[in-house]
């Protein structure tokens, strides 16, 4: 498969402490692959600097064949790389179903003179959004809370709207920051369950995840960082049973 993400040498400090350093890595188009490490190896930082929330201070990444570093993240976004965070906050004042609204691309509506002089255009739009977001609901299991508080719901549930949130864009590649985290094992294996429905469609994920289990099921491809840098890469089995993996995570000398 052909690479959909290409990572390469990013670097990022913060205040003297290096966060990344060189660290590189590929995703390939169609894949579910997984990015572990011990905390502070830069994993929520490489996919900040993937997304656009900060910029590396050197490095490059590229996405479907366009250098996309330093790039805004709305600009990342509407080219098809869309993230979660770790902590599903959302407006809680808005319904499921507004707040998948909400994320729906290309809304003319917005623009000032579409509203006013051209009325059947956003509304056309919006009865296609609207069609989407029943759609995505029905997919993630969340159709029968669509009227439901987006704060009422459970924090499974709520990882799920962050899926479909995401979804709303029509993206090409979802970066998930550890999509089960906190999350009770029923409704965790349901995310998964549902990861896997999606990438069976052709969606790309990377993700973000300390749930080894879930790792070992889901992952196509396993990367590890460790100190700010790409350890390894390659299977689930073949990069838990690398030394270097088990010395940054268990702290094994031979």
């Amino acid at each position: 498969m052909a690479d959909l993400l290409s990572v390469e040498g990013l670097t990022r400090n913060f205040y003297g402490v290096r966060a990344l350093n060189g660290a590189g890595f590929t995703v390939a188009t169609g894949s579910i692959t997984g990015l572990i490490g011990p905390n502070g190896a830069g994993k929520t930082t490489a996919f900040n600097c993937i997304s656009g929330v900060i910029p590396p201070q050197s490095g490059r990444v590229t996405f479907d064949g366009t250098d996309i570093t330093g790039w805004r993240p709305d600009e990342i976004s509407l080219r098809g790389l869309v993230r979660t965070f770790q902590i599903a906050r959302g407006f809680p004042k808005l319904s499921v179903f507004e707040t998948l609204l909400l994320h729906g691309a290309d809304q003319p509506g917005e623009r000032l003179g579409t509203a006013l002089f051209n009325p059947s255009r956003w509304l056309k739009r919006e009865s296609e959004l609207a069609e989407r977001a029943f759609e995505i609901a029905r997919r993630l299991r969340l159709d029968h809370v669509l009227a439901n508080m987006s704060a009422d719901l459970s924090g499974g549930q709520k990882k799920l709207l962050e899926i479909g949130r995401a979804l709303m864009g029509g993206p090409k590649l979802i970066l998930l920051d550890e999509p089960v985290a906190g999350v009770n094992p029923t409704l965790g294996r349901e995310i998964a369950e549902r990861i896997r429905e999606l990438a069976a469609t052709g969606l790309t994920f990377l993700i973000v995840e300390h749930d080894m289990a879930l790792v070992s099921e889901l992952c196509d491809t396993v990367i590890v960082m460790a100190d700010g840098t790409t350890l390894v890469e390659g299977t689930f089995e073949e990069v838990t049973s690398d030394a270097r993996v088990q010395d940054a995570y268990l702290g094994r000398r031979a």
